[in-house]
């Protein structure tokens, strides 16, 4: 992503404020900024030029006086990842010092994949302000896509329409995705313009993403898109098998099913020696191997490969592997410290959107806390082109 020139930005905050520049006295303004966001974003004039949203500095583009930290600069950052921007914005945030005044400065390129939503609405920007999106500007939005150079899970498939469970999308997922309001305003049902404007359809066809997360038999059209959990009686893969399931079905069929085999496996000890409360101890956190799990989901390869997410839950660990390497920006070096890129943006969109993840780039954070609380190990990595697999040990 390219920078702005200190020139460059001087010039732009020169004059009026105009379609591709916001100025913001404060980070106060967090509907304000993140509406701003989302319409440079879906960029409605088709300019393919970045906005700019600069915070520390007066309407009249004066100084505001403010001091830049790193707490500011994470406040903004986490605006791209928390959920509230769905799919996620290209966006860099940075410190600048302009003539002596401190300013962060927001830079938000063009989507490929627009239409951008906030919180369930369309907005854009109109001359200096900025609108919530009319139907028909959002069918515009969603009919400029690009077909080629999108994430797999974004491709149209040669499947149809009726491939997908609709009255499930329409039940479950619409007022999740759009907001009441706007679905009220419109008396909106399901028709293809809500599947386009959610990108779970191009054209006439369903996308990638959309049969893995609501397809009438995901695993038809992508063979690996399912679990497979082996608990053995033993250390290795050769130890007798004491269950053995193949979770499939749509996206959240398959997470629910995870949820509670993890809660019916883990095993949790009871002491009532140390006084009158008694004290659970389980040997593996819920919290921490639900998170890995779901990482494994989100993160994998669907494309070009059969190959399932292994659950395999051995008497002295759990290994769990997901096919296909790190991805992008994503490295061994920075992998677990909140570094995020995706694979699968639209799944991950969907699993946000229903509750099986939080705040996006969280998962290992949350599981190294759920672990270290709970006293386990570490958690141990291995990366390579093929796989990513992470183990955990029981408490000792």
């Amino acid at each position: 992503m390219t920078e702005l020139s200190d020139r460059e930005l001087t010039k732009l905050l020169g004059g009026l404020e105009f379609q591709s520049v916001k100025r913001k006295r404060s980070e106060m303004d967090h509907t304000g900024i993140r509406r701003n966001i989302c319409a440079f974003a879906n960029d409605l004039s088709g300019s393919a030029m970045p906005g700019v949203i600069c915070i520390g500095l007066e309407s009249d583009g004066s100084c505001a006086g403010m001091d830049v930290d790193d707490r500011l600069l994470r406040v903004l950052a986490r605006m791209r990842t928390d959920g509230a921007i769905l799919p996620f914005p290209r966006m860099s945030v940075e410190k600048r010092i302009l003539d002596g005044c401190e300013i962060a400065v927001i830079t938000v390129q063009p989507s490929i994949d627009a239409p951008v939503r906030f919180r369930g609405r369309v907005w854009i920007g109109v001359g200096p302000t900025v609108q919530q999106a009319t139907p028909d500007e959002e069918r515009h939005l969603a009919e400029r896509r690009p077909a080629a150079d999108l994430p797999f899970d974004h491709r149209p498939s040669t499947a149809s329409l009726a491939d997908l469970d609709q009255a499930h999308i329409q039940r479950i997922y619409l007022p999740r995705a759009v907001a009441r309001e706007v679905l009220e305003q419109n008396q909106r049902t399901l028709d293809n313009h809500h599947l386009r404007s959610l990108r779970l359809s191009a054209g006439d066809r369903p996308t990638q993403g959309s049969l893995i997360a609501f397809g009438n038999d995901p695993q038809y059209w992508s063979p690996g898109a399912y679990v497979q959990f082996l608990r053995f009686d033993g250390e290795t893969l050769t130890s007798p098998i004491r269950t053995q399931v193949r979770l499939t079905g749509r996206l959240d069929s398959v997470l629910l099913q995870l949820d509670h085999l993890i809660q019916i496996n883990i095993t949790v000890s009871t002491d009532i020696t140390s006084g009158p409360v008694e004290v659970t101890s389980p040997d593996y956190p819920r919290t921490a191997i639900r998170q890995l799990m779901h990482n494994a989901v989100l993160h994998r390869a669907y494309e070009a490969t059969n190959t399932p997410v292994r659950f395999y839950w051995f008497s002295n660990r759990v290994e769990i592997q997901s096919p296909g390497g790190l991805f992008g920006k994503v490295s061994a070096a920075n992998f677990g410290t909140g570094e995020t890129d995706y694979r699968n943006p639209l799944i991950a969109e969907i699993m946000l959107r229903l509750g099986f993840a939080r705040t996006l780039g969280s998962g290992l954070p949350l599981a190294k806390k759920a672990l270290e609380s709970n006293g386990n190990p570490p958690m141990e990595f291995e990366f390579s082109p093929a796989r990513v697999m992470v183990t955990v040990r029981p408490v000792p």
